[in-house]
């Protein structure tokens, strides 16, 4: 499953609970578009301020409406013994693979984090993928360190960072991480602005935060970079540059959740207090924005 376009959308709540009404449509738009797996509960799909059971009640929901489609979810927790409980969640729940990051309160050794990592694949019957997500998870994992997870049973694919600027730099990157990673590991590509660099750079993945909400998009700049075709691609990520740039100054989540209430996929934003949503200012620059990409987005077969 891991190939291609892997979309994640938002999970649509309140202090309330999950929106499943606008979940379930949201899960449809990305079946329907034709993107190859969906990963569910991924940062953008507020997976760390969710319980257990609220986690296990989207993964159900998502499976239910991708109808076949592989579903990815995330099992990333604070403690070993949380995350052994989701992974058992996930499994039951039909998920195709899992997503995992090693969150922590304290700073973790590379001797911890592999350990962790070889208690979690020990338990597991479905593919696991490695979230290396420095930002978030304070950590940051050695090529090395890769190398030896990588070996774990059932680990299929790393997800990574964005690539250096430039070809080359990009290019050596993915080669460094690929000669220390087995061949059947994929390698994928998370930050969004540099997708299209980290494709045409080897990554077999794109996991995508704004495929989620405009998956035709995204999947018509996957399919040009992995053909090659530069000029294309490098018109559409032209086109969607400005929506990156939000991305990185106001996070991708924040921006996601004003994307999504703009097109008018969900009523209110997605946001978990204390996160607030985007102010006027900003979402005035969104719009102007979105005016082109959501064009794009409709005139795409």
């Amino acid at each position: 499953m891991f190939q291609g376009l892997s979309a994640f959308p938002l999970t649509p709540l309140d202090e309330t609970g999950i929106n499943e009404k606008e979940f379930i449509p949201l899960i449809e738009r990305l079946v329907s578009a034709g993107v190859d797996s969906v990963g569910v509960l991924g940062s953008t799909g507020n997976y760390a301020y969710l319980t257990r059971t609220q986690r296990e009640r989207v993964l159900q929901l998502a499976v239910q409406a991708a109808g076949g489609v592989p579903v990815m979810t995330s099992i990333s927790a604070l403690r070993t013994l949380d995350v052994l409980h989701l992974a058992e969640d996930a499994q039951k729940a039909g998920a195709s693979a899992v997503l995992f990051a090693p969150v922590s309160y304290q700073p973790l050794t590379d001797e911890e984090v592999y350990h962790l990592y070889e208690q979690v694949t020990s338990n597991l019957s479905v593919p696991l993928c490695v979230y290396d997500n420095p930002n978030t998870t304070h950590f940051r994992f050695s090529d090395e360190l890769h190398g030896r997870i990588a070996n774990l049973p059932n680990v299929a694919a790393i997800k990574i960072p964005g690539v250096p600027a430039g070809a080359e730099a990009a290019g050596l990157r993915i080669r460094n991480l690929r000669g220390l990673v087995p061949s059947r590991v994929a390698l994928g590509i998370s930050g969004d602005p540099s997708a299209a660099a980290g494709i045409k750079a080897g990554c077999e993945v794109w996991f995508s935060v704004l495929g989620g909400l405009l998956p035709k998009t995204c999947l018509k700049l996957t399919r040009l970079a992995q053909a090659g075709r530069e000029e294309e691609e490098g018109q559409i990520s032209s086109l969607l540059e400005p929506l990156w740039a939000l991305f990185r100054q106001y996070g991708s989540l924040r921006v996601a959740s004003a994307i999504a209430q703009q097109l008018g996929f969900i009523s209110e934003p997605a946001l978990p207090l204390p996160l607030l949503p985007l102010n006027s200012s900003v979402n005035e620059q969104l719009t102007a924005v979105l005016r082109e990409v959501a064009g794009l987005e409709s005139l795409q077969n």
